[in-house]
């Protein structure tokens, strides 16, 4: 199921909830309630749960979005360190050049073709593409430069190899979710105890009512699926993508 579906879904189910729950308020009601007479210590505990869970849910949205840029930066990081592993080895002899450029291609492939979906799927990265940028390290560190144009650049093809394998290990760390559950379990708990105060504020059944009451539950329910989108960097709708490795070697396809 597509997650802008479950997106839609929620929001309309949140509607139609609040809805369902203020008809049968009003069908039940005593005759004689009045739904002006509520106590003003009601609506002063409205109005701060109502401010309290605000900022819970912009320090949520604050804290996935931050992760999804990190996780994003991780990825360009290494393309980017891999990219100048392939330029830079053009003052290496033919072979060797064309070895190493072979085999950071061949991690790239793979990173694009097969690690990232099982990034998405499980939730790690491959053991053969820890094996193949062990290979990529072993070609570039274990060659012995003939000439000190060579020497020169071989420090810092030695830092890039670093780079990248930082940078892989941060992108693998950054697969999973970033969320705690005690956090989701607030995050939920607040949408029904905020939502829930609506009724306390005894509202009616007019148009206006019923559009603002269900309007307030849609908004809850579109940025709780915001969070949960942001959440998982790798795998959801809005989710980083492998266009840094693309962009970086174009004749790397999908």
């Amino acid at each position: 199921m597509s997650e802008w579906l479950v997106l839609v879904l929620a929001m309309l189910a949140a509607c139609a909830v609040v809805v369902v729950i203020t008809l049968v308020r009003d069908r039940t009601a005593a005759e004689d309630e009045d739904p002006s007479d509520t106590p003003d210590v009601i609506e002063y505990m409205t109005m701060w749960i109502g401010v309290v869970y605000a900022i819970v849910l912009g320090l949520a949205i604050a804290g996935v979005w931050e992760a999804r840029v990190s996780a994003q930066d991780h990825v360009q990081a290494e393309a980017q360190a891999l990219h100048e592993i392939s330029e830079r080895v053009r003052v290496y002899p033919p072979d060797v050049r064309d070895r190493i450029r072979s085999d950071v291609n061949a991690y790239v492939g793979h990173v694009v073709h097969t690690e990232w979906k099982t990034m998405v799927d499980h939730g790690h990265v491959t053991k053969q593409g820890d094996q193949l940028l062990e290979k990529i390290r072993a070609d570039v560190s274990d060659y012995q430069p003939k000439s000190d144009f060579e020497a020169q650049a071989y420090q810092p093809l030695v830092d890039q190899v670093t780079a990248a394998d930082q940078a892989r290990a941060a992108r693998s760390d950054s697969t999973g979710a970033t969320m705690p559950g005690v956090v989701w379990f607030g995050l939920i708990a607040g949408a029904v105890i905020t939502i829930g105060m609506v009724f306390a504020l005894q509202i009616r059944r007019t148009p206006r009512e019923l559009v603002l009451a269900g309007v307030f539950s849609a908004l809850i329910a579109f940025l709780l699926f915001l969070i949960w989108d942001f959440d998982a960097p790798y795998s959801r709708g809005i989710a980083s993508s492998t266009a840094p490795f693309l962009d970086m070697f174009p004749g790397i396809t999908r």
